[in-house]
């Protein structure tokens, strides 16, 4: 770890202690109070009841009482850039880190070299931040935003894939203009190369992409276009009356979701961003309006200001529950639902996972199953059997929250201290360096 790094460290020991812990820990299992946590060289050795775990006379110890403990959360859709800036990583990673964060997907790249550079960097010690597991540039089709790749051809298409794959990429992303011809090539491609793929889709479905053997689908009910009226094959158009008419539980939308558990594509709900838009609940978090830059904070005051010309149009909020009902119903079913900030606007990365959480809570989910959907399912997701939970032989990704969870959603904001790789990070000492700064790069 370099010199540069350790005013953000708290902890970096070899064998630590943890005690009177109050633990979630990833699995979906209930709440276990009164826990004992032994960690040796970044691995949890040891997890159990008071009286059962002995502690090694060497360690450390930390007294937890009154705090909870959850894995590192793992964030499916957190992109390192914003609308109007391609690349924030440099304080993005420092924001998921001191929230908690502790692996991401990117899920798309807008600057894929300065991706892959960070996340080298932050393997090697040289930049504190989560593991990236980073993304090759959208693919999309005509009418594609700016740092997406529009195919040409077939060849260009799977020489641009080969040229990112060979650079140890392994997942695309593939947007909402995609033609499913070029999908079709672009999930061959991936597939015989051990790549996946997701998608924020409109002009192939839901059903459509399902078939052809897609990975994952971003956002939910938002983006799909099974539902549209009008809707015409491989165009993104039609009306979106399903957004205000749509019963969740019905026949139609069961047999999709059940069709996506079926051939095991995860869903990835990105609720902090969707509420966002909606203007009663649109607010900035405090700690956010920190960390902005001066231009996205008057951006945001201006939106705020329309925002409030509208705030009895409940018309979004009641499409927030809907979208809140589509994931709820796809987890209940059996589906794998992973969670990813997708940050914009006011919705910076790491608030905006935790919110997600307090969102999920809002939902219905139960506060163990919604730990398991931002930590363990992201992990099997990633195909990574190191991280996710608390167990014995895993590494020591952590998070420490001051106060109940259980008994207060607010908790989760209130992160004293994220172990990644058994080193214990300092939230303040990380966030005191990024006021002011994001939206600067």
């Amino acid at each position: 770890m370099s010199d540069s790094l350790l005013p953000y460290v708290k902890y970096h020991e070899n064998l630590m202690a943890f005690t009177h812990v109050t633990l979630t820990d990833g699995s979906g299992g209930f709440i276990k109070s009164n826990q004992v946590i032994i960690m040796e060289n970044g691995i949890f050795k040891a997890i159990g009841n008071a009286g059962e775990i002995k502690i090694p006379e060497k360690a450390s110890v930390i007294d937890l009482n009154g705090k909870t403990v959850i894995p590192g959360i793992v964030g499916m859709h957190n992109h390192l850039h914003i609308p109007g800036f391609p690349y924030v990583g440099d304080v993005a990673s420092k924001l998921y880190l001191a929230s908690g964060v502790t692996t991401i997907q990117t899920c798309g790249a807008a600057s894929p070299g300065q991706e892959l550079m960070l996340s080298e960097n932050i393997e090697q010690g040289k930049q504190i931040g989560p593991d990236i597991i980073p993304s090759a540039p959208f693919l999309t089709g005509e009418g594609g935003n700016p740092h997406m790749i529009i195919p040409r051809n077939e060849k260009h298409l799977r020489d641009t894939m080969q040229h990112y794959i060979k650079q140890g990429i392994k997942w695309f992303k593939v947007y909402r203009n995609t033609k499913p011809e070029d999908l079709k090539i672009i999930l061959d491609e991936a597939h015989k190369n051990k790549a996946k793929v997701r998608g924020h889709l409109c002009s192939i479905t839901f059903e459509e992409a399902t078939k052809l053997g897609i990975n994952g689908i971003e956002h939910g009910l938002n983006s799909t276009s099974d539902f549209r009226t009008g809707k015409e094959y491989g165009i993104c158009n039609g009306g979106r009356e399903y957004m205000d008419e749509l019963i969740t539980d019905s026949p139609k939308v069961r047999k999709l979701q059940q069709l996506m558990i079926d051939n095991e594509v995860l869903l990835t709900s990105t609720l902090s961003i969707y509420e966002a838009s909606v203007p009663n609940r649109a607010y900035a978090d405090s700690r956010a309006l920190k960390a902005m830059s001066p231009y996205l904070r008057s951006q945001y005051k201006e939106r705020r200001k329309q925002f409030d010309k509208n705030i009895a149009d409940s018309t979004r909020n009641k499409r927030l529950k809907r979208i809140m009902q589509f994931e709820y119903q796809y987890y209940k079913m059996g589906g794998l639902l992973c969670s990813g900030v997708d940050a914009g606007r006011h919705v910076l990365p790491g608030f905006g996972d935790q919110r997600n959480y307090e969102l999920f809570i809002e939902a219905g989910f139960s506060t163990e199953e919604a730990i398991k959907i931002m930590t363990y399912n992201g992990a099997k997701a990633l195909n990574r059997n190191d991280i996710g939970t608390i167990r014995a032989g895993k590494r020591a990704d952590f998070v420490i929250l001051n106060g109940n969870l259980k008994k207060d959603v607010s908790v989760i904001e209130s992160v004293e201290t994220v172990f990644k790789n058994g080193i214990g990070y300092d939230p303040k000492a990380i966030l005191k360096k990024t006021q002011g700064r994001f939206g600067k790069e």
